[in-house]
Formats: C-alpha cells, sequence, structure tokens
C-alpha cells in the first residue's frame, strides 16, 4: 500500500513542500510544494499540522538502567563512584527486570521520535546469564522497531580502578562464543535490515586485549560493526597511558580498532593529534550530552571531530546517567552543549538534528538506507504537532521543535507502518508497564538492603 504524507507543515528535506509518498518500506517520490504526487497513491494523510523529520537514531544506551534513575546512592558522583554505587545493585538483574527495563527505554526512545534503538547491553550476572540480547530482540520485533544490539563484555576485574564485581566479568572464550551465537542468531544485513549485532566490549579498564582484538576480528567476518567506551573521563586516558604506555587512540590501533567499522560512546578527551587520527580512520562518536554533563565528564569536541572526518551521531546514555531516553530532548541537549563549546554561528539547530539523523546513521554504516528522507531511503519518519503552549508564537517550525523543547512525537513511521499514533504505541497499556516497571525497579533498588 502507498501513502502521500501530504503538505506538512515544515518537512525536513528538500523540495518536498507537498510532502512524500511511501510505498511499502521505502519512500518513493518528493512532492514539491504545490504539486501533487505523480505516483499512484492508495491513501492520503494530512500533515498540515505536522513537522516531519527522518526517524532520529539512538547511537549509545543502556537499557537496564532505567530501573535505577535519579537512584539517591548515585546522586551528585563522577563516573567511577557512580558505578561504583550501582554496580552491587545491577548484579541483581534478572530476565523478568531486564525485559520490563528494555520495553520501557525502547517505548521512551520511540515515542520520543527514535526509529531505530541500539543499546549496549554489557552485564550478564547470574540469573540473567546469556539472555539479554535475546530479550532485546523479541521486545523491538514486538514493537515494530528498527534495533542495532550490542554484545558487550567485561572479561577482567580486580585491578587498581575496577568498580565493577568478579560476578558479572564473564570468561573471554565464553564472551565469544556467545557472540558468535547471537551474530548467527540475529544479525541482518543490506538495505532495510530490522535487526543487527555489533560487538561491544564495555571498556579498556573491563575487558583485556585480547577480548578487544578477538571480538574485532570476530566482528568483522559477520561484516558487523564494533563498539565500545573510550576517552569518556580523563581518569580513564590516564589509566591507559600508565597500563599501557599510550593515549586512547593509539590503544585503538593497537587492539586493531581503528577503523570505519567502529564507533565509540562519549569520545570526550582526545587531543588534536587523537582527532585527527580517528578522523582518518572515519571513526564514529556518539555524543552523549546529557551523560557527560550530569556526570561532569566533559565536552566532546563533536565539531572538530567532525571537521577532521568522524560522523557524529547522539545517544541518550544510559537512564541512571541521563535519567530519560528522549532521543528529541538530546538533540536540544547537544544543540545547547555545543553552541556553548564554539559559538553562536558554528552550530546551529539544523546541525543537532543531522547529528540525530543522518550524522547517527552513518555511525551505525546505515547512511545509504537511514537518516534522510530521500527516494529510495527506508521510509522511517517522526511527526511532531506545534500545539503544544511551548510552542505559541513560533516563527520556524523546524527550529522550533528544537528550541522550544518538543519531547514528544504524535506520528512515528518504522519501515512504512506507523507504530505511533496520536502520541501513542497501539495495543500498549502505558499505565500498566509503568506499574510492574516501577515494582521491578523497587526490587532491584533494596536487592542488598
Amino acid at each position: 500500500m502507498s501513502i502521500w504524507i501530504k503538505n506538512p507543515l515544515s518537512i525536513l528535506a528538500e523540495n518536498a513542500g507537498g510532502g512524500i509518498v511511501v510505498d511499502g518500506a521505502r519512500i518513493v517520490e518528493l512532492v514539491p510544494s504545490g504539486q501533487t504526487p505523480q505516483a499512484h497513491v492508495d491513501s492520503v494523510y494530512d500533515a498540515g499540522e505536522h513537522v516531519v523529520i527522518p526517524g532520529m537514531i539512538n547511537t549509545h544506551h543502556h537499557f537496564f538502567q532505567t530501573l535505577t534513575r535519579a537512584f539517591p546512592p548515585a546522586l551528585n558522583k563522577e563516573l567511577y563512584p557512580w558505578l561504583g554505587s550501582l554496580f552491587p545493585f545491577w548484579k541483581h538483574l534478572t530476565p523478568e527486570m531486564m525485559r520490563l527495563a528494555v520495553r520501557v527505554a525502547m517505548a521512551e526512545l520511540l515515542l520520543s521520535g527514535c526509529t531505530t534503538v541500539m543499546d549496549h547491553h554489557y552485564l550478564y550476572p547470574k540469573g540473567l546469564d546469556d539472555k539479554a540480547v535475546d530479550i532485546e530482540a523479541e521486545e523491538a520485533r514486538a514493537l515494530g522497531l528498527r534495533a542495532v544490539l550490542t554484545r558487550g563484555s567485561m572479561d577482567q576485574a580486580g585491578r587498581p580502578g575496577d568498580v565493577q564485581p568478579e560476578s558479572v566479568v564473564q570468561p573471554t572464550e565464553h564472551i565469544l562464543l556467545e557472540s558468535e551465537r547471537i551474530l548467527n542468531t540475529y544479525h541482518e544485513t543490506g538495505d532495510g535490515a530490522m535487526l543487527q549485532i555489533a560487538l561491544a566490549p564495555c571498556t579498556l579498564l573491563s575487558c583485556t586485549q585480547e577480548l578487544m582484538r578477538e571480538s574485532a576480528r570476530l566482528a568483522r567476518r559477520h561484516g558487523a560493526l564494533l563498539h565500545t567506551h573510550m576517552a569518556e573521563t580523563t581518569g580513564e586516558v590516564d589509566y591507559c597511558v600508565e597500563h599501557y604506555g599510550c593515549r586512547s587512540a593509539d590503544y585503538m590501533e593497537d587492539v586493531e580498532w581503528l577503523a570505519n567499522d567502529v564507533w565509540l560512546g562519549h569520545g570526550i578527551h582526545f587531543d588534536d593529534h587523537e582527532i585527527a587520527k580517528l578522523g582518518k580512520a572515519g571513526v564514529g562518536i556518539a555524543h552523549c550530552p546529557s551523560s557527560n554533563m550530569i556526570l561532569a565528564s566533559g565536552t566532546c569536541r563533536a565539531t572538530d571531530l567532525e571537521r577532521a572526518g568522524c560522523s557524529i551521531g547522539l545517544g541518550v546514555d544510559g537512564s541512571a546517567s541521563n535519567d530519560c531516553s528522549n532521543l528529541m530532548q538530546e538533540v536540544r541537549q547537544a544543540f545547547f552543549l555545543q553552541r556553548l563549546a564554539t559559538d553562536a554561528q558554528t552550530v546551529t539547530h539544523a546541525d543537532a538534528l543531522r547529528w540525530a539523523t543522518l550524522g547517527s546513521a552513518k555511525c551505525l554504516g546505515r547512511a545509504n538506507d537511514l537518516g534522510s528522507i530521500e527516494v529510495g531511503k527506508q521510509a522511517d519518519l517522526a511527526l511532531f504537532k506545534l500545539d503544544e503552549l511551548r510552542f505559541s508564537g513560533h516563527g520556524d517550525p523546524l527550529a522550533a521543535i528544537v528550541l522550544c523543547g518538543a519531547h514528544r512525537a504524535d506520528r512515528v513511521m518504522v519501515a512504512g507502518r506507523w507504530v505511533v499514533e496520536d502520541g501513542a504505541i497501539p495495543g500498549m497499556d502505558i499505565g500498566h508497564l509503568i506499574h510492574d516497571h516501577t515494582a521491578a525497579a523497587k526490587v532491584l533498588q533494596t536487592a542488598i538492603a
């Protein structure tokens, strides 16, 4: 079935003021202002009250952390004290808790206009064991979301600076066997792929060099990407220098990670030499402004990295360091933070929207079919209304969804299917989900009390 999304109030696309035509999962026509489609259409959706943008793409998250939002033991701390206060609770995560956490994170992202979700799951305590990615795959398919799920990992603990308990660390050989199982079971390739797998050792502190190298080799045999946290804090950089005799980018090169099939979470503390090296290699960066501000980790040099050749995408990061999973709000935070780091001309609202769409698609190796409204690309779209008090008096509708603080999409389409209608997810009882998720969070938050 084909549909004409007709005459939007505004649209983030060139020469498409009359809307777009979707046939099946793809965009087949951009309609200029004042014209009608040349293609046959089966139905029409009047978008006269909507701002239409490409479906946004999240590039860094930890879904399980929705269970410990605004958690008192973790408040007002920097990254490693923060992690140290949370691991004693997280190690009690169960499959039932995981499923509710994933459902909440995915629903929140979807309602914010995100059509491709990503999760970096590195926590496999006894009880949850190796079920996490399987649970996430089931939930993504149930919601009709596009997803990039990573098989995260930690294979060492007990060194100075480590905060992860032994109970969540797994043997290197087991991690690699499980990674291959997940790749063989779920990883899709090609245009329109709905579910993809990447391999994601957690950090250079919690993972051996062997795990980093072997994960890279395994991922490349399967045509999959690689992801990790890198240069998030000055402490991590200092640790790298002390234990490996080099800074972060050189360490990446040593373990075969300096390549364009890699994207990094945070990427804050790279120096000029490293930025040039990362840019030349085409490494992607998931900029996570809210988390970086809450943990006082620093400011990613997003504009310098992008000028050097890196792709810049946006990530909400975990809901224990951001305390929400709203990607539209992250667009606004990125706009504000990067403008503060540069000036009023260097970063615009259009840049922030681009980072959340095409920039994120480039990080995930999907710029050929996602991230922009173009003929032939997947019909992943987010539609926002400007009928709230916060938008009253606006001039530029596209600027308004960033500057005035849009936070909830009215309609969302993934692969040509409406998955959000009138601000709601069809078939989902949000009240029931909140009740169950809150109950699970209370159990986890009192696990060691």
